[in-house]
């Protein structure tokens, strides 16, 4: 056994200890157990801001997470990240106030960050600044009331991402809102050959009734690696270096799910990222490309897994239910999302046993995605169901 397996080996018996499968009263009073069906309520691209002072969304939010926590169903939040827009600051204010809005989940919240809220924070648009080519450099936007940069740290993607991590990710292993599901970051799993993964808080698994969930931080727009950071002629050393570390802590995480769903007794997997790695939105291929390696890894592990794997993302907005990994295979989406074929951005691959989601946000009224795993069922692959998922969009009232 290699090493990569015996942390497998290792992270399988830990989740034996703390497993998000133990059985429960239904509302009727009929125990659950380990093989039953479960639902999930999945979102993002929530709250949004036409402006900085628009509001409109964030104060609609206390409602939409009442209409969540009225569905009986439910017992996991998920939210595929961008917590605000990208014309809304980056503040730690507003952090905070999304991190309360969170608190009043009746069940446990799984979020994986989005671009806009760490990113995408040095854009002008969202409060960072602009290079200034005659000085070299940064002018940052300022508040004309006290004269200091209106964002966190002035805009910087690194430290705006630490405070999402303070924010959202206060303890390793601990979800947010309320309920007790207990899941495993990749901060709890040391590696002694990248110790640097142990700041990758943000990255979780957890095993419920034999599908296993992890989340992986990857922003949209380019992974981090196309938009030199403020406009400035190239990426700063500062920018490659957190591209290249996240990306690959997150293929290592990747190796780490897989492998233990091999070892364990899994018959389904589901990733959860932010971004939309098939978007080009506009732009070339080679915009997209930074998102290769993950694309690879999710390609080549979903086939050797042979079993149903589901990817749950935002970033596009849009409603869309395909499979980018099968050139060709059928869509289905809101407005002419199916018009671009997703798997030109990332050619070469045919795996069946794939399905992805994006999730519709950004827009009012509120939607939120009630997923259903029903294990062991082996639904066809529709517009809204796969393998042992099946799905329906819920707006609220």
């Amino acid at each position: 056994m290699n090493k990569r397996m015996y942390a497998a080996a290792s992270l399988a018996l830990a989740l034996s200890v703390v497993p998000a499968t133990t059985a429960t009263a239904s509302p009727g009073g009929h125990a659950r157990g380990a093989r039953a069906p479960f639902t999930l309520a999945v979102y993002g691209d929530a709250p949004y801001g036409t402006s900085p002072s628009d509001t409109s969304e964030f104060l609609a939010t206390p409602a939409f997470i009442a209409n969540v926590n009225a569905d009986p169903d439910v017992s996991t939040v998920v939210h595929v990240g961008d917590i605000h827009s990208g014309k809304q600051y980056c503040t730690a204010a507003y952090d905070e106030s999304i991190a309360a809005l969170w608190k009043t989940f009746a069940d446990p919240l799984v979020y994986t960050p989005g671009d806009n809220e760490w990113a995408d924070c040095h854009k002008a648009a969202e409060g960072g600044g602009k290079y200034n080519a005659t000085t070299g450099k940064i002018d940052p936007v300022l508040d004309p009331a006290t004269g200091q940069p209106v964002d966190h740290a002035a805009g910087n993607p690194v430290a705006n991402l630490d405070l999402v991590r303070k924010n959202f990710f206060p303890r390793a292993g601990h979800t947010l809102g309320s309920g007790t599901l207990r899941v495993l970051s990749q901060a709890e799993l040391p590696d002694r050959a990248h110790p640097e993964d142990a700041r990758y808080v943000e990255n979780v698994l957890w095993i419920k009734n034999g599908t296993l969930f992890v989340t992986i931080n990857v922003p949209g727009g380019s992974n981090n690696d196309a938009d030199p950071w403020y406009g400035a002629p190239t990426a700063s050393q500062e920018q490659l270096d957190e591209a290249t570390r996240r990306t690959a802590a997150d293929l290592r995480w990747l190796d780490t799910a897989f492998a233990v769903a091999h070892v364990g007794a899994v018959s389904s997997v589901v990733v959860t990222t932010q971004a939309d790695m098939w978007d080009l939105d506009g732009k070339p291929a080679a915009h997209v490309a930074g998102y290769e390696p993950i694309v690879a890894s999710l390609a080549s592990h979903t086939t050797a897994f042979g079993r149903p794997v589901l990817l749950l993302m935002g970033d596009s907005h849009v409603y869309r239910s395909d499979n980018p990994l099968g050139r060709g295979a059928p869509c289905a989406g809101d407005q002419d999302v199916c018009s671009s074929d997703a798997w030109n951005s990332h050619p070469g691959y045919s795996v069946p046993n794939f399905h992805r989601i994006v999730v519709h946000g950004s827009t009012v009224p509120l939607e939120w995605l009630k997923l259903t795993v029903t294990p062991g069922a082996h639904h066809p692959t529709t517009d809204t169901s796969f393998g042992p998922f099946s799905w329906s969009r819920i707006t609220q009232p």
